[in-house]
């Protein structure tokens, strides 16, 4: 290892923090040009908590959420400490352990922390009152799968993902859910009322009790939620999922800009230029919080920039996608579907459980709503990461089966894994090399360590090559 490597301290060993590293040793692998000090407050090691749900559901372990592990020289993990505050005159770190780092380069990915509304009843000066748990970490999760069983009754408060993947986990343990959303309906950010009146019809059908356009006045601890129209939901447990805050208490006790989140430029670098932050405790006029796949983008560009690997590499802000991972509801947003000016095709099929809506401006996807539509889905999906041309006839996307360009002509070139950008091809070559597990195969090509909304098409894909039947197409 050089002696001329520059100093690396990484404040946060979450999933974006985690994906700095690897990217670093993919250009740098023998560690000459940067030598790293990843500090993380929590004492496992880097995991994937956009799946926590499926733990809390029994679907995964929690060896499932384990991400693949670095091999890096030099590299230092401080895991179970934290970082108390940051000097940018003297370049140095405090630790809460006692000692001192000094950096070249410091990069904070801190995150985000959940948010608890002022519900009265909510929280105690000691922290979250009895029966209240968030669902962001491990610790969150056991506590919350300890509190449930069979039978009993838990409120969710927020219908956005997070909410309405942990409802629908609660339900499979056999929980009685009510979910209450303040907005008129749910997941406002990425879906119309139409579209939400449809999810919520498919979640009654699950079992789960959804209560849209309603406020929350009260928890009762050990009864339930109160309403502000005088109603209680019966409940011992509230998930409080009512969204993240980014975590900037270091950089705001350093004297960095700070907004809602850290400023950062295209470089992702602060208002210091030797501290960069990437991932939800970073604000991007591009945008990008909230989602990992953005993330792991801005994580690709700042190992092209401190490595030297690629000087020119920018971030230029987020392509949203979202994914409902959730059994039985196939679910997906992409971009804009409201977007002005666009061309938009809808089916509505209340009755069947299905509703798509495809805006299209300039021959080209802007947006889309896909619920119950996996293999129009797919192909629309490909269509939107590429900048693709539409076919003349868009309605034919969406229920003519029409596949489209590498698609149709190459089934393995459809994108399997969309966060880490792993096609099927890839995949299989790395099963052929002999990675036949699902962990194998993450640490091979990465698929399944982002957002999970692949996790089962991956599983399917590994069956299927196991006992030697044809593997599906859109998978």
């Amino acid at each position: 290892m050089s002696h001329q490597s520059r100093h690396v301290v990484v404040i946060g060993h979450g999933m974006v923090g985690a994906r700095f590293v690897d990217e670093v040793a993919r250009r740098d692998p023998a560690g000459e040009r940067l030598r790293l000090t990843v500090v993380g407050a929590e004492p496992e090691g880097p995991y994937n908590r956009v799946l926590l749900p499926e733990v809390l559901s029994g679907r995964l372990g929690e060896a499932d959420l384990a991400l693949p592990e670095t091999v890096l020289p030099g590299l230092a993990l401080r895991t179970g400490t934290a970082a108390t505050a940051v000097d940018t005159a003297a370049r140095t770190v405090a630790l809460d352990d006692g000692s001192t780092l000094h950096y070249d380069e410091l990069v904070l990915a801190t995150g985000a922390r959940a948010v608890v509304p002022p519900l009265p009843g909510a929280a105690t000066a000691a922290g979250p009152a009895e029966g209240v748990v968030a669902l962001r970490d491990l610790a969150d999760c056991r506590r919350l799968t300890a509190l449930t069983r069979p039978g009993t009754p838990v409120v969710v408060l927020g219908g956005g993902v997070l909410g309405l993947e942990a409802a629908r986990a609660l339900g499979r343990r056999g929980a009685c859910v009510h979910l209450v959303e303040s907005a008129a309906w749910l997941m406002p950010r990425q879906l119309d009322r139409r579209a939400a009146r449809v999810l919520e019809g498919r979640y009654a059908r699950l079992g789960v009790a959804v209560h849209s356009w309603t406020t929350a006045a009260r928890w009762i601890p050990a009864t339930g939620l109160e309403l502000d129209d005088g109603r209680v939901l019966a409940g011992e447990v509230l998930v409080v999922a009512a969204g993240v805050r980014p975590r900037t208490e270091l950089a705001v006790g350093a004297g960095l800009q700070v907004d809602r989140g850290i400023v950062v430029d295209d470089s992702l670098t602060t208002s210091d230029p030797r501290v960069h932050a990437i991932g939800d405790c970073a604000q991007h006029a591009g945008g990008g919080g909230g989602l990992v796949q953005p993330g792991y983008e801005q994580a690709a560009v700042l190992a092209d920039l401190l490595t030297g690997a690629a000087p020119q590499a920018r971030y230029t802000g987020a392509r949203p996608a979202t994914r409902l991972k959730v059994d039985g509801i196939d679910l997906v947003s992409f971009g804009a579907p409201d977007a002005e000016d666009a061309e938009t095709v809808t089916v509505d099929d209340a009755h069947g459980g299905r509703y798509a809506k495809l805006s299209v401006r300039d021959g080209r996807v802007v947006g889309a709503i896909l619920l119950g539509f996996p293999d129009s889905a797919a192909t629309i999906g490909q269509l939107y990461d590429r900048g693709a041309a539409v076919p003349a006839d868009p309605l034919a996307l969406l229920v003519g089966g029409v596949a489209v360009g590498a698609s149709a002509a190459e089934p393995g070139a459809v994108l399997v894994c969309r966060c880490n950008a792993v096609s099927r091809a890839r995949l299989e070559s790395a099963w052929l090399d002999g990675a036949r597990s699902r962990r194998d195969i993450a640490a091979a090509t990465r698929a399944t360590t982002g957002c999970g909304g692949c996790v089962r098409d991956v599983d399917a894909l590994i069956a299927a090559w196991s006992s030697g039947r044809s593997a599906p197409v859109g998978a």
